[in-house]
């Protein structure tokens, strides 16, 4: 049975979870043409709707992509353009893995018109879904705020130096939400000193949070990047669940999504 291209459970607070990257679901025929890496699909946010459970108990709504990042990134632009100058690019429909394994057999690689379709078929009714969701929210409330869901492993040479800190938020260089938010949020954050965090790191947020966070509109954007270590077991195949890390980052999740839905506008 073809799965849908995303789970969406509608909210009432004025606040929106999206996770973009947890699908593993392939595009029809596209199997066939991956490398045995590839059908991995090593650089998916593995379990994020387990770290996100709080969400639905606080009225929070979620919209869950169930599509792999390799059938298309959905926190990429349709134009596919360059997120991190400088830094090698991962792809609208990447061909290569963060670490620079190829993901499709040579010559198997989707032509423009495969391209084209991938978007129409998963891109666009995903981000046609979180428009709307936002502007069901800001009409509500006077303004809403999306929170998009991602983690990745800690060390990826390829992508940036070093260890990445536990917490990475992002909100655009400060473009795409209020101050008082992301500081209320970063604030409690820093409470818990079991983990490192950073605000506007490595990542300042992608698609998702540069192009809806517009306060100016009403709409608040805060992208939040998890380390995998903090969950996992292991950050390689078969990326096994650690149950006590899990409950204790998913605990602290609902107190930061907690301190968002109770933020207010000045």
């Amino acid at each position: 049975m073809t799965p849908p291209v995303f789970t969406h459970s509608r909210g009432t607070a004025p606040v929106l979870v999206t996770i973009p990257h947890a699908g593993t679901a392939l595009a029809p025929g596209m199997e066939e043409s991956m490398t045995p890496r590839g059908r991995l699909l090593p650089d998916t946010d593995w379990y994020m709707e387990k770290l996100y459970t709080s969400a639905t108990d606080m009225g929070i709504g979620v919209i869950r992509a169930n599509y792999s990042r390799y059938v298309v990134d959905l926190n990429r632009g349709a134009d596919d353009a360059t997120l991190y100058p400088g830094r090698p690019k991962t792809g609208l429909v990447p061909d290569l893995a963060f670490d620079g394994a190829p993901i499709y057999q040579p010559g198997q690689e989707p032509d423009e018109a495969e391209i084209g379709e991938r978007l129409t078929r998963y891109w666009q009714p995903y981000h046609d879904a979180v428009a709307e969701e936002l502007a069901r929210l800001k009409a509500r409330w006077g303004w809403a705020i999306l929170w998009d869901g991602h983690s990745i492993k800690t060390e990826i040479p390829r992508l940036f130096e070093g260890c990445l800190p536990d917490l990475n938020f992002g909100t655009n260089q400060g473009a795409a939400c209020a101050p008082s938010l992301i500081n209320s949020v970063v604030s409690l954050a820093a409470q818990d000193t079991d983990y490192s965090h950073v605000v506007n790191g490595r990542f300042k947020g992608g698609y998702t949070t540069r192009h809806y966070g517009q306060p100016e509109q009403g709409i608040h954007a805060i992208q939040l990047e998890k380390a995998q270590r903090i969950y996992l077991g292991h950050e390689d195949a078969p990326w096994p669940l650690d149950t006590d890390k899990t409950r204790r980052i998913s605990a602290l999740i609902g107190r930061l999504l907690h301190q968002a839905t109770a933020w207010r506008p000045a």
